[in-house]
């Protein structure tokens, strides 16, 4: 049988229907398939997947009882594949689908350190994100381990001994940088492997931000939940609110007013426009050009601070809520959006011409951190990183949920080796496209209430959330206990993808060009490392 009848043997019976039965009730995952397969055949499938040409796009475990049930999130030309399968917590061997999908290699360490299930043909033993202070046989997202750990353990050891790569020969020397850093950015430790300047290798170790989402988000109401949610990563608290508040209306089948859904994409395009802002000019300050540095942080500064008179917080946090927004301006309060955009546009289109015709500014972005489409491809790599290197998924157009099932969503894609001045200038360009959309968005603002009720979720009611953020697809699995309580939370930030990247992208670069490739990239810290 060819990969071809495989893949769509197992797709047939699913027949347009987006039903998983577990934990004895039958519950809905859409708009994803979900197809439950055995244990032994995990390995297979990851094979069978990346043939066919599926994009891997993320993996969790949830606990229940004596058993897990694994899934892995796949897409396909814009329709989601969820693989399911179920393993003993006694005996928690499963195939790894790192051999197929270096995009699952941190992902599948992530889960083994915090769940304890074992990945057997896994290239890459280390831990990724295991704490010195969690003794050897400690699984903190394992029921039994109290979310304030066993017992205080006393000044926690350095973490010292994590065995990165050699490499050996004449003239290499190795560069340490990190984990603490100039300036006021996260944790994140990088080692450089050089020749003079060029770079032979670099890795990274992160998982220095750990807050344990997913532990504390345990027992929560929804509400709650889309707080914590909002605090995974500071610059997307849009779309990661509104990924946890879909998943869970998805859970209970809650329909949101369209006021609510306009004023959400509304939001989440001013997020993007706020983050292409900030980092098209950190950009140009890496390289020195500082008159770039200076315009677009004024810039983002007027829009954010827009932002603050019209929603209450510069970054809009906790205005996404279940069941709709918490804060609706009025129209006539909106209505000041428009001069703000005519503005921004007149003075974009000056300051894009001076990044698009200064030789300083192209002699450093262009060649450098080439990423090639194929390296993209493999790390399934999302947003501007991804459309830079000729991948041009974006949830809002291939799977697009409301309110961007009416409107026309322009990607834009190039289709060159994705150096430094390609992730730019797609960022400059989504600017202008988001510009765009909230016009269109505030010409048909509809009247009407913001919010409605959320109703008690059913036992084990379970939902994903598909978001397009300014990074690139969030992902959001949410499913419910008793009383409406939240028994398992896993949230993927685009970042799981990027990070890796950024590895590739340095080879054969020069030392110095790792803060401009690094601020191209701007992974979150805080959104790998749940």
């Amino acid at each position: 049988m060819s990969r071809f009848d495989w893949l769509s043997e197992y797709l047939a019976r699913l027949q347009d229907e987006h039903v998983l039965v577990r934990h004895g009730t039958a519950t809905r995952l859409a708009p994803a398939h979900v197809l439950e397969i055995d244990a032994e055949d995990w390995g297979r499938a990851g094979q069978e997947a990346n043939a066919f040409g599926c994009r891997w796009a993320g993996v969790w475990a949830d606990q229940a009882g004596e058993d897990f049930a694994i899934f892995c999130l796949l897409e396909y030309e814009g329709d989601y594949l969820i693989l399911s399968t179920f393993l003993s917590v006694a005996t928690p061997l499963l195939p790894s689908h790192t051999p197929y999908y270096p995009a699952a290699d941190r992902p599948e360490r992530h889960v083994q350190d915090m769940s304890g299930i074992v990945f057997a043909d896994h290239p890459d033993t280390r831990r990724w994100t295991r704490h010195q202070a969690w003794e050897e046989g400690d699984y903190p997202l394992r029921h039994d381990f109290p979310v304030a750990g066993r017992e205080d353990p006393g000044e926690t050891p350095p973490d010292d001994k994590y065995r990165f790569l050699r490499v050996q020969g004449a003239g290499v020397c190795e560069i340490p940088v990190g984990p603490v850093h100039a300036g006021i950015i996260e944790p994140g430790h990088f080692r450089f492997q050089a020749v003079g300047e060029t770079v032979l290798n670099l890795e990274q170790h992160l998982g220095y931000t750990h807050k344990g989402i997913e532990k504390i988000a345990v027992g929560r109401n929804s509400h709650a939940l889309a707080r914590l949610a909002g605090r995974i990563s500071g610059d997307s608290t849009v779309a990661h609110s509104w990924a946890a508040c879909q998943a869970m209306e998805r859970a209970v089948g809650v329909s949101l007013p369209a006021r609510a859904l306009v004023l959400r994409a509304l939001l989440a395009e001013r997020e993007r426009i706020a983050n292409h802002l900030g980092d098209i000019g950190a950009i140009c300050n890496d390289v020195g050009f500082a008159f770039a540095f200076y315009q677009f942080s004024r810039l983002r500064e007027i829009w954010q601070r827009r932002s603050a008179e019209l929603f209450g917080h510069r970054l809009m946090m906790d205005v996404v809520i279940p069941g709709g927004i918490a804060t609706d301006p009025g129209t006539e309060a909106l209505a000041v959006l428009a001069g703000d955009h005519r503005r921004l546009r007149a003075e974009l289109q000056t300051l894009f011409d001076i990044l698009e015709d200064h030789p300083s500014l192209e002699d450093r972005l262009l060649g450098t951190g080439c990423l090639k489409p194929e390296t993209a491809r493999q790390f399934g790599c999302l947003g501007y990183v991804g459309r830079a290197s000729g991948q041009g998924f974006d949830v809002r157009h291939h799977n697009a949920y409301p309110p961007y099932d009416r409107l026309s969503v322009t990607v834009p894609v190039l289709n060159q080796a994705g150096d430094v001045a390609a992730r730019m200038q797609v960022r400059m360009q989504e600017i202008l496209i988001a510009l765009d959309l909230i016009d269109q968005l505030l010409e048909e603002l509809p009247e009407g209430d913001i919010c409605r009720d959320m109703p008690v979720p059913a036992d084990n009611a379970e939902g994903i959330g598909c978001i397009e953020g300014w990074r690139g697809e969030i992902f959001t699995y949410v499913r419910f206990g008793q009383a409406g309580r939240i028994v398992r939370f896993f949230p993927r930030d685009p970042s799981w993808f990027s990070w890796p990247a950024l590895e590739c992208m340095m080879l054969e670069n020069i030392v110095p060009d790792f803060p401009v490739c690094n601020k191209s990239v701007n992974g979150s810290y805080s959104g790998q490392d749940l």
